[in-house]
């Protein structure tokens, strides 16, 4: 299982608070991975990349809130998850039925927390199955990523950092170092997203053959 992509938490029926996610880097590991054989379950966000192996099944859905409730309706049936998607950690307390309209006052929205999908995951992953992380981070990168891979009970977790040139958010690179529970740390170059996917695929099959 794979989740990709951002999502949109509606404020009124025209308006949302997202991010810049273009799903295109969980896209590229969940092609590597069908190629290898792997039968795909892609939950993205909303997302202009295209799913083109058969092997992939694409879900999609638009809210923190979907994302979770599919993700823990499918990862029970999955060998593991690796979970790129860029979920928001906030969302309107109460959206609005009605489009918001122009005042001269400022206009102020209340945002309570979304669900923590990885740690939720990694709370009822088996022994038998894997969980990979994405962590996005712009200060005390190495650090927020080896917490994060505590934390939520992960196997693997893979940093990129706003701070390098070509990575993160709409770019067809991306530059990433991978942490492991079991104390490893790889750094790699800047490379093409699905490069950085055969990089990723290759550590998750060398991580489980140790």
């Amino acid at each position: 299982m794979i989740t990709t992509g951002p999502t949109y938490e509606k404020i009124d029926p025209v308006r949302f608070i997202g991010n810049f996610s273009s799903g295109k880097m969980g896209f590229s590991i969940a092609e590597k991975l069908a190629e290898e054989g792997a039968q795909v379950t892609l939950i993205s966000g909303p997302s202009a990349c295209k799913a083109i192996h058969p092997n992939i099944n694409r879900i999609d859905v638009v809210s923190a809130q979907e994302m979770y409730e599919a993700s823990l309706e499918h990862f029970p049936h999955c060998d593991g998850a690796i979970m790129t998607a860029a979920v928001a950690d906030f969302t309107p307390l109460n959206p609005l039925n009605t489009k918001v309209k122009r005042e001269k006052s400022n206009y102020t929205i209340e945002l309570t927390p979304t669900k923590d999908i990885a740690a939720s995951i990694g709370n009822i992953k088996s022994e038998n199955q894997f969980l990979v992380g994405f962590a996005l981070e712009t200060n005390n990168e190495e650090q927020n990523a080896q917490l994060k891979l505590e934390k939520k009970n992960l196997d693997l977790i893979v940093l990129n950092s706003l701070n390098d040139s070509g990575a993160g958010f709409q770019h067809d690179t991306n530059k990433i170092t991978i942490f492991s529970r079991k104390g490893g740390m790889k750094k790699f170059e800047l490379k093409s997203k699905t490069e950085v996917a055969e990089d990723i695929v290759a550590e998750l099959i060398a991580y489980y053959a140790e």
